[in-house]
């Protein structure tokens, strides 16, 4: 994403258009307000937002033509545009629109899905991505990467006057999840927490919000690990919440899968692809740590305990805590290290 400093450089030149778009709604959205802010600044007037997918292009015409009252180029967003919604004629109008700017600056957002992790961009897309970095900036918004995420919670911290380590933001991601939104009200809530002083990784455990995946995660660990007691006590903690224990197959359904494409010289980020995940491959490249513990005849007969305690859900009279715990010693006998 973009600097401060950068966005400041390109309205210092006079920059007309700031485009901006990610498979990542939050992603959008954060640098339309961030950009409209920092063109706003100082400024008395109200800046003009046109929402919808398909914002008139005679809105967009007028709001851009209006000259101000304080002699200053007026901010016109458009947060949420789709450029596939469009016709032919209203797209080509809209990137005259851009490219003839005098008494505006426009700032636009897009959200497209992807395809085999990359943006799915149609003609039209393609079309306003190349007129806005013609007449202006256009950039895409790649998700933060884990590194990036704890910087993001470290800085959030100083800013707090709190200390927060990298050992202790990496624990925070691990229990919480990639989501920036809900770690920043992590961040901040642990904070207040610690009386402003210095987050640690007990505070994180006892307080973070609980993530059914971050916990599941553990638990598997625990079972590779071949501590039984430890993992039945995680679970438990996961049933009180009213968890689902397909969670728990699913996790091994990735073990299974990083561990049958190694064995063919296929990394995470390929079965991801392959098996159509959805969101960040941080989930399999975590499986494929854990994976690394065991050999594919271990992940097989796990795959079997799991389909066993499936069945057994499904038929038998016996309470899903204790085919749950059962299952859970059984795997930690037929799995673990080496």
């Amino acid at each position: 994403m973009a600097t401060e400093t950068k966005l400041r450089q390109l309205a210092d030149k006079g920059c007309p258009v700031y485009y901006f778009y990610s498979s990542e709604r939050y992603l959008v959205r954060q640098a339309v307000a961030r950009a409209s802010k920092l063109l706003a600044e100082g400024e008395d007037e109200e800046t003009t937002v046109l929402d919808g997918a398909t914002p008139e292009i005679e809105q967009l015409i007028m709001a851009a033509g209006t000259i101000s009252f304080f002699g200053t180029r007026r901010v016109v967003l458009l947060p949420e545009v789709d450029p596939a919604a469009y016709s032919d004629k209203d797209l080509d109008e809209l990137c005259a629109t851009l490219a003839s700017l005098e008494n505006a600056v426009v700032v636009l957002g897009s959200v497209f899905e992807l395809e085999r992790n990359k943006l799915k961009l149609g003609k039209r897309a393609q079309k306003l991505v190349a007129q806005c970095t013609k007449v202006g900036f256009a950039e895409e918004l790649a998700k933060p990467k884990p590194y990036e995420l704890k910087v993001m919670m470290m800085d959030r911290a100083k800013a707090q006057d709190t200390t927060l380590s990298e050992g202790t933001a990496a624990a925070l991601l691990e229990r919480c999840g990639e989501d920036p939104f809900l770690l920043e009200n992590e961040v901040d809530k642990l904070c207040a927490l610690s009386g402003y002083q210095t987050v640690t990784t007990a505070m994180v455990a006892e307080m973070g919000t609980v993530s059914l995946e971050a916990d599941v995660f553990e638990m598997t660990r625990m079972i590779t690990a071949k501590n039984a007691t430890g993992a039945c006590k995680k679970l438990q903690a996961l049933l009180r919440l009213q968890q689902e224990p397909a969670a728990i197959i699913g996790s091994y359904v990735d073990l299974y899968r990083v561990k049958l494409g190694a064995a063919k010289r296929k990394n995470y980020n390929t079965v991801f692809k392959d098996f159509g995940y959805k969101g960040s491959d941080y989930r399999l490249k975590r499986s494929a740590e854990t994976a690394s513990h065991y050999t594919l005849p271990q992940l097989e007969a796990c795959m079997q305990i799991l389909l066993e305690l499936d069945k057994s859900l499904k038929s038998q009279p016996v309470s899903a805590q204790t085919l749950l715990e059962t299952a859970l010693c059984r795997l930690a006998m037929a799995g673990g290290r080496r």
